[in-house]
């Protein structure tokens, strides 16, 4: 017991004369010595305080001379450089693909056994490389089409504007709309467009332009079925050069409309004569219509002589078309004959092309079908087919989508469904058709047909396809039908992020309640 308390005391001593010595340290005041059980303490020095360390100034740069760099201005650029792999064979280059990738086998210490991961991939790489390559060449195709269906129809327009300008006496609008037909790229209505140019610049007494207008067309174009025209116009403008304006011409010519109209109540027999005349002459777009308009209402031997005529190119173009346009009308089995024998001895497209809508407007859908079937430019078939459209011949068309090839036609029948209201069919096309794009075609005709007609449709077509193309079409045509509820359940299903997105953003477009309900409840998740 007293050894322990010796110990304690002895622990307490020390540490008592360690707090002393280590507050004098801190204090730098020198400590007293203190003597206890024989233990003498001495006081510590002060530690000097470290001098401050004189900043070093900082390096200069090294200049040295760069060397001079060698001018590259004269090598060729990367995309001007041969591309050296076609002086190989296929044969070789494929050798040459099949030694690298064994070279990247032995690198990884893989056995040769793996070689054939590398040829499939090859095999599959060369397959994606065709299958885009063949892709983007359609797709050049179409666009070069497309544009030039938009040139055609500038064309066609520019023109139409003039014969409207023509008809309202507004002469100069109407020389710079034939203007531009003229001055088009590719124009093929340049002889037509300056014959009327000449016409409504001697109306507007530039007898001087009008006639280097009508040379012109004489001159480029000597095989024209405006010669005749541009001829008789020629010695108008010249007989009429010099003159000052002459409002009674332009009453003159009402008074013929006029005329015309009352002949046509009361003896359209006697005004025959009269009216082949005009048709010859240089009269307006407007006076010759009407006389053709009244031959078209004679149910005399020679109108309808005169009608057909013109119908058959004895006058220009223009005359041509709107008395086909008459024949149609006034739809007669006469009538009809005459335009099939101009439709089977014509070459010309346009002509043609008018004759099919004449066959639409009188109902004569047998000689409509067989065009469609028979005819050999697609262009051609296209435009029976559409007319089949508007005449509502679904089953006929459907057959013919049954056996036809060509896509582009079998795109124009899945239009003219369209426009004949036959979405049965089109949901086939949607489910069963192999071709993408016909497919992608019909779900589009779907989506502008009403909700109530194929919106249950198009939720089963979304359910079974396979492509996303094909999907993201559906999701529009949802969308163009407003119908949130239908693009909801299958925004509820999907399980791709990307189409789930589509989807949703859509929606958000959408003012309806369904569509609301469901974006706060993804807000609320």
């Amino acid at each position: 017991m007293r050894v322990t308390t010796n110990t304690w005391r002895t622990a307490i001593a020390c540490a008592v004369l360690a707090t002393a010595a280590l507050s004098a340290a801190q204090t730098g005041a020198p400590a007293t010595r203190t003597s206890r059980g024989g233990v003498e303490v001495r006081p510590v020095a002060p530690v000097a305080p470290v001098a401050p360390v004189a900043p070093v100034a900082p390096m200069r740069p090294m200049l040295f001379e760069l060397p001079m760099l060698p001018d590259f201005s004269n090598l060729p650029m990367l995309a001007d450089l041969p591309d050296l792999s076609m002086l190989l064979p296929a044969s070789a280059r494929q050798e040459l693909l099949r030694a690298t990738a064994r070279s990247a086998v032995a690198a990884f210490g893989r056995e040769g056994g793996n070689l054939s991961y590398f040829d499939g991939d090859f095999q599959r790489s060369r397959e994606d490389e065709a299958r885009q390559r063949a892709d983007e060449e359609k797709q050049r195709v179409e666009e070069v089409k497309q544009r030039e269906a938009e040139r055609r129809q500038r064309i066609d327009e520019s023109y139409q504007r003039g014969q409207e300008s023509l008809e309202r006496r507004q002469w100069s609008r109407a020389a710079d709309s034939f203007t531009r037909v003229i001055e088009a790229e590719n124009s093929t209505r340049v002889d037509a467009a300056l014959y009327w140019k000449a016409y409504a610049l001697d109306k507007l007494s530039q007898s001087t332009d009008a006639l280097a207008a009508a040379q012109d067309l004489i001159k480029r174009f000597p095989q024209s079925r405006w010669l005749a025209d541009a001829k008789a116009l020629e010695l108008q403008v010249r007989q009429n050069a010099g003159q000052a304006p002459r409002p009674e011409a332009e009453s003159d010519e009402e008074l013929k409309l006029l005329a015309i109209q009352g002949l046509q109540h009361s003896d359209p027999e006697q005004a025959v004569p009269m009216l082949e005349k005009i048709l010859q002459g240089t009269a307006s777009p407007q006076l010759k219509a009407r006389a053709l308009f009244v031959l078209a209402q004679s149910n005399s031997t020679r109108a309808r002589q005169v009608l057909s005529q013109a119908a058959r190119g004895a006058s220009n173009p223009d005359v041509q078309r709107r008395a086909i346009q008459y024949l149609g009308v006034h739809g007669t089995v006469e009538n009809r004959g005459v335009l099939a024998e101009i439709y089977a001895s014509s070459s010309d497209v346009d002509i043609k092309r008018q004759i099919l809508r004449a066959f639409m407007v009188s109902g004569d859908k047998t000689r409509v079908l067989a065009a469609a079937h028979t005819e050999k430019l697609p262009e051609l078939r296209q435009e029976a087919v559409r007319q089949l459209g508007v005449m509502g011949a679904r089953e006929e068309l459907w057959q013919m989508y049954q056996k036809e090839g060509t896509v582009d036609v079998k795109k124009q029948i899945l239009q003219s469904l369209f426009v004949g209201g036959d979405a049965t069919h089109l949901i086939d096309v949607a489910n069963s058709e192999k071709d993408p794009e016909l497919r992608r075609s019909a779900v589009r005709h779907l989506g502008t047909m009403g909700r109530t007609k194929t919106g249950d449709a198009l939720v089963g077509i979304y359910a079974k396809e396979k492509e996303t193309d094909i999907k993201r079409q559906v999701i529009n045509a949802l969308f163009v039908q407003n119908n949130a509820e239908s693009l909801v359940a299958i925004a509820r299903k999907e399980t791709d992020p990307a189409l789930k997105r589509e989807m949703v953003s859509k929606l958000s477009l959408m003012k309806s309640k369904v569509a609301l309900d469901y974006l706060m409840e993804i807000l609320n998740k």
